[in-house]
């Protein structure tokens, strides 16, 4: 790396420790440090000093979500995310196969690339399969890649049986006509479909809703919300190896869950109060009773305190 790198790479770090939680998506995504991973550009941004902690965004959203989180721990920690890939304003082949197993190597190779080598991870609804991916990998392999030091969940799959889709991710499934659908999609019917998933604490934000476009439609990404929806089909075929790794893993955990979500609410917060206490110790599920499927936007604070637990 030459000397005008580091130093750009410098002044992104320094900016991030200050970004306002009301930060657009285009000044969000000209901090980030572009990382190449298997012939993919990916958006990264890390920050701070400390012990790591990782965010992983939802979908169909991107690493912007991690911002109010990253305002509560500023100076306690260093801060890393990405927009995986398909999303944000990381790469968006229209052709490319994406995969929770490639989301998750992608990963793996940054944090190689930016020497974590220990790291807490925070997954929200995509990437909640990613960490479940993560956990059985090293179950698997134990000495392989960063070490997990804990998990902080919120509102996601975590059993596929239990995942109830919305109306417009059944349109966008549809064999025949899912390219239709997201092809035709506008920044309305998403804001409407967004609306659907909050909960009662606050009003999503216009500027939430409209970021979340913005970060959709960067470089033609919402022409391929379809096929970024490949995680359905991902949690059936590995259900059963995902599960057995959240029974199993013996990695410190807090669950910071908004039951009025539709697709991810409190029907999977019954079943992991049924579950809590025959896992390891260390688990933890805080329900949030006027939160919907966005506990990094809509409780910052409690997912703040969740991390800051683990640390």
């Amino acid at each position: 790396m030459d000397h005008v790198e580091q130093a750009s790479r410098g002044c992104h770090r320094a900016a991030l420790d200050t970004v306002p939680s009301m930060t657009t998506f285009e000044e969000w995504a000209a901090l980030a440090d572009e990382r190449a991973v298997d012939g993919l550009r990916l958006a990264v941004h890390d920050a701070g000093k400390g012990p790591a902690v990782t965010f992983l965004h939802g979908y169909p959203s991107s690493s912007p979500d991690a911002v109010p989180l990253f305002e509560r721990l500023s100076g306690a920690a260093r801060l890393v995310t990405l927009d995986l890939p398909g999303f944000g304003a990381s790469a968006k082949p229209p052709d490319h196969d994406y995969s929770i197993h490639g989301a998750t190597d992608g990963l793996e190779a940054v944090w190689r690339q930016l020497g974590v080598e220990r790291t807490l991870v925070v997954a929200h609804d995509y990437s909640v399969s990613i960490a479940q991916e993560l956990l059985a990998r090293r179950l698997e392999a134990p000495d392989r890649g960063a070490t997990l030091t804990g998990v902080v969940w919120c509102n996601g799959g975590l059993w596929s049986d239990l995942h109830r889709q919305t109306i417009g991710q059944q349109l966008l499934l549809d064999p025949e006509h899912g390219a239709e659908v997201a092809d035709a999609m506008d920044e309305a019917a998403l804001a409407n479909g967004l609306a659907g998933t909050w909960g009662t604490r606050r009003p999503m934000r216009t500027e939430e809703s409209h970021g979340i476009w913005r970060s959709m439609e960067h470089d033609g990404g919402s022409k391929i919300a379809h096929r970024l929806l490949h995680y359905v089909a991902d949690r059936l075929a590995n259900g059963a190896r995902w599960s057995d790794a959240l029974d199993r893993a013996e990695v410190p955990m807090r669950f910071v869950w908004g039951d009025l979500d539709p697709v991810s609410g409190a029907h999977v917060a019954e079943r992991l109060e049924e579950r809590l206490p025959g896992w390891p110790g260390g688990r933890r599920l805080r329900r949030l009773p006027d939160v919907g499927h966005w506990p990094p936007l809509e409780a910052p604070d409690e997912l703040a305190t969740a991390v800051g637990e683990l640390l």
